[in-house]
């Protein structure tokens, strides 16, 4: 049967009905016919049931209801292959998902490859197809459901988690004990205003946790975990770290308060135990002891005990607003209770700083009142869905809380006076002039408090609330609750960031701390140390001097979280995609701005310190290079301002006076040719681009695949061994095809390369000629795209690949070995012969590989032993230009004039640590009768450049004659690769010349005798001149295209730099790289 595939969202209209779905039809020929009626044939069954039991026949899913869509004339094919067995997928979430989720299962979706390259079998055998994954292809299946441990977590709503959490930590003891006597410094109006002022703090900051909280998943650690992830592990770590001290010290603080007020209980009943200090302490160690049992009992049962603590600060809060406007007795008015007042609310609605305080001393006081925001994310790995709970409760608690406040503070600025004296005998009789107070109006005098010190009012009085409060008790309970509850979540807060920062390992020596225990992976290391620290602190009982300073510890982190969230936008990463848009990134720097400032408010000393334990932590997270990467706002920054400048760059032309080599250099792999790369590093690093390049070559497929996976490979080992230079790789037929896509294309914008550096290849005469014409091609190359050229020749040779063949078969032996002795060793333990437990294998070669894991991270060493098995010389020669290279010389033979790259390389290896020792001695080519002029003019020339050398030598037998055992030793050199075309008759030397295109001519010889005559003298004078030079500088001849063979070109550079400590041949592209004006 032909098929006919046709698709359409409308099409034509079969029996009134207009189709609108997708469908695939089935025809037997070419022309379209109407659908089959929906009427039963013969056997009372339509067409199109038919279709339906032939597709459930062949075990193909249908709709629930069996029933399809007049115009769904469906394939079987189509039904089957469609994004579910197909090699392409459909899209879906656990394609996204990170290895080891906790709320789902990864895929691996089929690799490029997998839908690129030829189908060589089964779809179903392609990874990330679901059958496919049935059939052990390695990735896991999509359909497997949670397990059971997963079902027993136990995870929190928005409510329980965030909300009753964060309301909890805001209203603290200063609602009950503070906020009164903040009124009746600031009045009304400007204690609104303090509120107010730390509610924007606060909002702001609770908006950038929203956003930040909503760009992807959150796990455990809270605010540690917001700040890492956004500004990277450096600021992460610091603030993670004081943020958990602050959160175990804050257990201590809000205890005390606890105990404060329970010690106050037993004096006024004359039950002290010891005395008010000692009790304060004995009570405190009880109190956290039982909040610790809470915690370790799980975070259920601590959210149990929040609710109910809730439960009762509600009730106090109510309570004190019943009292405002229950009928106040005589003994209340006597205290300055009055019930809610006009003039009270008058008098009361300015400030009255009194006792050196204002403005900012009282705000300073209020502040931490508002902290506690954080409560809900810091529990933010225990929450059922992080990215909803976190902005909903957060701001919502913030704002229900500061509405508290504000009508706290205004009912008790309208019911309370200042200054009372508490007797009830201060009353005004009607008779007596009233001196215009509020109180005075209200029929009582206190006056006496201008005089002498009172006791009652909002400026004397820290029970107020308890005073105003219908039931008194229930103040003291709402205070209890207040400190407890603040308390639990500090005991809870501060291990779950501590140990979401231990398992990140960024400070190695924490790692034990990390551990979790139960379903919840509960913190239970961690909180043994909070409750030592808070122990600790008790039993000091310094707080006040302590707060200062963990206040702004709280800052510090509500000051980068602000940050992070503008940080994130300004970089401007596509990865920046918050849920929560209420959000705006200059508000968000405000915030810091504000945190920022409130923390030298509050306590300009203890700022300082603060930010230097911020730095300190931070420079030592900087020093250790912790091994993370979690696509941070900083790394986005870093390329953003990458960006910026180098397209600014584009816009400003070059200038000699900022010329510096750029270079690309030719080291296959970085680890091959560590004396070239060192060499060009020695120039380059931190000062301009070096690129180490490899050009991989053969079957197209193959060398792609390798390149694609050398490319993070050796990045990486350039990073961790501090070589300052990037890779590139490329594919081609051959290595002169590779070079060109290089120097054609490497670099970006004015960071583009100017200089290649290359190594001699030291095989030449072995050689397929092919690859010699492809390496003296490579240098004309370079000379046609005006690229300056270098050439390193060692006599012991650069590339040591050989030898790291042979170091990885050793250590892979070493490996086995080690694995075998571990299987035998649980062999012999489980009492079993011979390997038959896979067990057994896997946990040796897991041993195998921790073991050896350190050696793969470091750069190839290789022992004296196994090195003279080798080559030892080559091995030294390798590492020769990471060593100091004490006192010596740098011989530069400037021969002939390049544009200056010839004398600045060697100047910019002087500058160089590793060189400093090194004098410049520069020999030039003269006249003999002229001597003294030519010194005394390259001299001035090097004073223009301020260039500095120790002697200059004008060498005049340049162009003279070499020697004959030097000629003779030359003719032997090229003997092999001459035609001998002259001995020969014209057809046989023709037909040579046709068959050996590649050998040197008699005629080309005799052409550039003179040159040849000049390589062979200054090999002489080298000998003669520079044996003891630590390194030789020496012009490059340059050979004409389509004129010098590659074999002769060759066989010059041979004979020039033999027998000569390392030679670096250099030749300019002919432009000036040195100007001497300024």
């Amino acid at each position: 049967m032909d098929r006919e595939f046709s698709s359409s969202f409308g099409g034509e209209a079969a029996a009134g009905a207009s189709c609108s779905r997708f469908h695939v039809r089935l025809v037997d020929e070419p022309p379209e016919y109407e659908p089959p009626p929906l009427a039963a044939g013969e056997d009372g069954v339509s067409h199109i049931q038919r279709f339906e039991f032939g597709f459930q026949n062949r075990g193909d899913s249908l709709r629930a209801d069996g029933l399809y869509h007049p115009c769904d004339t469906l394939s079987s094919s189509y039904l089957k292959t469609f994004g579910h067995n197909t090699a392409d997928r459909v899209p879906r979430i656990d394609f996204y998902r990170n290895t080891g989720s906790l709320s789902g299962v990864k895929i691996n979706r089929p690799s490029l490859a997998d839908l690129h390259e030829e189908l060589k079998g089964d779809i179903l055998s392609i990874p990330g197809t679901v059958d496919g994954v049935a059939n052990g292809d390695g990735a896991v299946d999509a359909g497997r459901k949670p397990s059971a441990n997963k079902d027993e977590l136990v995870r929190f709503g928005w409510i329980k988690g965030v909300l009753v959490r964060c309301m909890l930590n805001i209203w603290g003891v200063m609602l009950f004990i503070r906020l009164s006597w903040i009124v009746g410094q600031a009045g009304i109006g400007l204690g609104v205003v303090i509120i107010l002022l730390a509610t924007v703090v606060t909002s702001i900051t609770g908006l950038s946790t929203s956003a930040i909280s909503t760009n992807g998943c959150v796990r455990g650690g809270g605010a540690y975990y917001l700040i890492s992830r956004s500004l990277g592990p450096e600021f992460g770590g610091s603030i993670g770290l004081i943020f958990s001290f602050a959160n175990a010290v804050a257990v201590a603080m809000y205890v005390v308060g606890f105990a404060e007020t329970v010690v106050d209980i037993l004096k006024e009943n004359n039950v002290l135990m010891v005395d008010p200090i000692s009790d304060i302490r004995i009570v405190g160690c009880i109190t956290v002891v039982v909040l610790l049992g809470i915690t370790v009992a799980g975070m259920e049962w601590e959210t149990k005990a929040q609710v109910v603590l809730l439960i009762i600060l509600l009730i106090g809060i109510a309570n004190f607003f019943v009292g405002t406007v229950i009928p106040s007795t005589i003994e209340k008015r006597s205290k300055g209770f009055f019930n809610y007042q006009a003039q009270v609310f008058v008098e009361n609605f300015g400030p009255s700083f009194r006792d050196g305080e204002s403005f900012f001393s009282v705000f300073a006081i209020f502040f931490p009142a508002a902290t506690g925001i954080l409560a809900g994310a810091n529990i933010s790995g225990d929450l059922k869905d992080p990215q909803a709970a976190i902005p909903k409760g957060t701001m919502l608690a913030i704002f229900i809380t500061a509405l508290t406040y504000i009508a706290v503070a205004i009912c008790i600025g309208a019911t309370v006076v200042r200054d009372a004296t508490g007797s009830v005998n201060d009353t005004i009789s009607a008779l007596i002039s009233c001196n215009g107070s509020a109180a005075c109006t209200l029929g009582y005098d206190f006056s006496g408090c201008n005089t002498q010190m009172c006791s009652f009012g909002l400026m004397n009085n820290f029970q107020v609330m308890s005073m105003v409060s219908g039931f008194g008790p229930l103040i003291t309970a709402g205070i209890f609750s207040a400190t407890l509850s603040s308390a639990l979540a500090s005991l809870v807060s501060a291990p779950k960031i501590f140990q979401a920062l231990c398992k990140d390992n960024i400070y190695k020596g924490l790692y034990f701390f990390g551990k979790g225990y139960g379903k919840n992976s509960e913190p239970i290391r961690s909180y043994i140390l909070t409750f030592f620290i808070a122990v600790a602190f008790i039993l000091i009982a310094e707080l006040n001097t302590i707060a200062p300073v963990i206040s702004n510890f709280f800052l510090a982190s509500y000051a980068l979280i602000n940050f992070s969230c503008f940080h994130a936008s300004y970089s401007k990463s596509p990865g920046w995609r918050p849920a929560f848009k209420f959000y705006n990134m200059w508000v968000s720097l405000l915030g810091t701005v504000l945190c920022c400032a409130v923390m030298f408010v509050i306590n300009w000393w203890a700022a300082v310190i603060t930010v230097a334990v911020v730095l300190s932590l931070n420079i030592y997270v900087i020093y250790n290079k912790p091994e993370v990467n979690w696509g941070s706002s900083a790394q986005a920054m870093s390329y953003v301002t990458a960006l910026q400048d180098a397209l600014s760059l584009t816009g400003v032309n070059d200038h000699i006076k900022n010329f510096r080599p750029q270079c690309i250099v030719l080291t296959g792999s970085p680890k091959s040719r560590p004396a070239l790369l060192d060499l060009t590093l020695s120039f380059t690093k931190n000062f301009s681009l070096c690129i180490c390049s490899q050009v991989f070559m053969g079957p197209r497929k193959q060398t792609v695949n390798d390149m694609n996976l050398s490319m993070d490979n050796y990045q990486q080992w350039l990073s961790r061994n501090k070589k300052k230079a990037f890779y590139a790789a490329v594919a081609g037929d051959n290595l002169r095809d590779g070079v060109k896509c290089l120097l054609q294309a490497s670099g970006l914008g004015r960071m583009k390369p100017n200089t290649l550096v290359i190594g001699y290849k030291r095989d030449w005469r072995t050689a397929n000629p092919q690859d010699v014409e492809n390496y003296v091609g490579i240098l004309h190359d370079a000379f046609d795209f005006e690229y300056g050229l270098i050439i390193l020749r060692i006599s012991q040779g650069l590339d040591i690949s050989r030898i790291l063949q042979i170091q990885e078969e050793l250590q892979r032996k070493e490996e086995e070995k080690i694995a075998l002795e571990a299987v035998k060793k649980d062999e012999q333990e489980h009492g079993k012969p011979g390997i038959r437990s896979l067990k057994f294998l896997n946990k040796a070669v897991k041993y195998s590989s921790n073991t050896l894991a350190v050696n793969a991270q470091k750069d190839f060493k290789i022992s004296a032993g196994h090195a003279s098995d080798f080559n030892q010389r080559l091995l030294e020669a390798s590492t020769r230009f990471q060593m100091n290279q004490g006192k010596g010389t740098i011989d530069v033979w400037w021969l002939f004039d390049d544009g200056g790259l010839t004398i600045l390389i060697p100047y910019l290896l002087t500058i160089r640590k590793k060189w400093c020792g090194c004098k410049l001695r520069i020999f030039i080519g003269g006249k003999l009768d002229s001597i003294n002029e030519e010194k005394r003019a390259m001299a001035a020339l090097l004073g223009k450049f301020r260039i500095q050398c120790a002697d200059i030598k004008v060498v005049g037998d340049v162009n003279m004659k070499p020697s004959k055992e030097s000629w003779k030793r030359f003719e032997e050199l090229i003997e092999p690769y001459q035609l001998h075309e002259g001995s020969k008759d014209p057809a046989t030397a023709e037909i040579l010349l046709k068959q050996h295109p590649w050998k040197i001519t008699d005629a080309e010889l005799e052409r550039f005798k003179d040159k040849t005559y000049r390589q062979v003298k200054l090999n002489e004078l080298l000998q003669e001149n520079s044996r003891s030079a630590n390194i030789i500088v020496v012009s490059l001849p340059i050979a004409r295209k389509e004129a010098v063979s590659s074999y002769l070109y060759m066989a010059w550079l041979e004979i020039l730099s033999r027998n000569l400590p390392p030679v670096i041949m250099i030749r300019g592209n002919q432009k000036n790289v040195l100007t001497f004006y300024s």
